[in-house]
């Protein structure tokens, strides 16, 4: 077994970053680098035949769903998608028993869901790998998926800065984490009221110890992006978050990801989106669709991380 390899083994649930070591996070990110490279030379081998993943939904998609199924499908296994209508979990049936039942039929589940203990009590109770593929508090498959794409750019993540553009979400509570494990410095900008609570910055600060900054300037986008490679921007109206929608439009008014925002950014600055894109208001078209950015390289990352995540759950590493 390679170094990388034994670092790898053993993993049990994908949860978030934080239960993970940087040497772990980034022996994941190459090992998704190499499958994808196995992916485009047509030299994937279905690790994953004859096993199922259930796939939990309690909020729409099309990312998640698209590259999970997919995913399963080009290992040789099954995927099955749940809405909230077919199980009603935590209504119509407790998450425990979802959880333990599923876990005696299926050999790995994907949850999006609202509330984050719904993902950590089908973790606790299902007995086989637990994936988030989203709660309101976290989304580190995007956060690993957002990073690897930053790696393939430009070879490395020490020394550089991730500029985040919005609100302190849950996309952003994963990537400072995910940027404290590996080094990687990271800057929110945001209107006031918006930050990352003190609570999860000051342990992403501790994660990070003196290997990367973990910062908040509240006001001042143009200020966050002066030393940064990558400018990320996500909705100012996340699900759940509609009846907010005219006052959040007004507060984050000047924190548009935009050509003027990008100009004052070093000239090798890329710009990342997780999707869906709300354009015109929290970016523009010009940037969207403009050369510095790998918005769409992102979302196919989706697929080729959390590919390599599921091998690495259901049969451990592989080579």
């Amino acid at each position: 077994m390679t170094p990388s390899a034994k670092i790898l083994s053993g993993m049990k649930k994908f949860i978030c970053t934080s239960d993970f070591t940087g040497d772990q996070l980034y022996a994941m990110l190459q090992y998704a680098i190499k499958q994808k490279q196995q992916a485009k030379a047509g030299r994937l081998a279905p690790t994953l035949s004859r096993k199922t993943l259930a796939m939990i939904f309690e909020k729409p998609s099309l990312r998640t769903r698209v590259s999970f199924e997919v995913g399963m499908s080009q290992l040789g296994g099954h995927a099955i998608n749940l809405d909230q209508k077919d199980i009603g979990i935590g209504k119509r049936e407790s998450v425990e028993d979802v959880a333990r039942v599923l876990g005696r039929m299926c050999d790995v589940i994907m949850a999006r869901t609202f509330a984050q203990e719904t993902v950590d009590k089908l973790a606790k109770y299902s007995g086989v790998p637990v994936i988030n593929g989203l709660t309101d508090y976290l989304h580190p498959c995007q956060a690993m998926a957002d990073i690897m794409t930053v790696l393939e750019q430009f070879g490395k993540l020490s020394g550089l800065t991730m500029a985040f553009i919005g609100d302190g979400n849950n996309v952003a509570r994963s990537l400072a984490m995910s940027c404290a494990k590996l080094g990687m410095n990271f800057v929110l900008a945001c209107p006031p009221k918006y930050e990352l609570e003190r609570e999860w910055l000051e342990r992403c600060r501790s994660v990070a110890g003196d290997r990367a900054k973990i910062e908040v300037i509240v006001g001042d986008a143009k200020k966050a992006v002066s030393c940064a490679q990558v400018l990320y921007t996500d909705t100012w109206v996340s699900m759940g978050q509609e009846a907010e929608k005219e006052r959040r439009i007004r507060e984050f008014a000047g924190f548009q990801v935009n050509e003027e925002l990008l100009a004052a950014a070093p000239p090798e600055a890329i710009v990342l989106h997780c999707l869906p894109a709300y354009r015109g208001t929290e970016i523009t078209d010009g940037v969207i669709d403009g050369p510095q950015s790998r918005v769409f390289e992102e979302a196919e990352n989706r697929l080729h991380f959390q590919r390599a995540l599921m091998e690495l759950l259901v049969v451990g590493p592989q080579g």
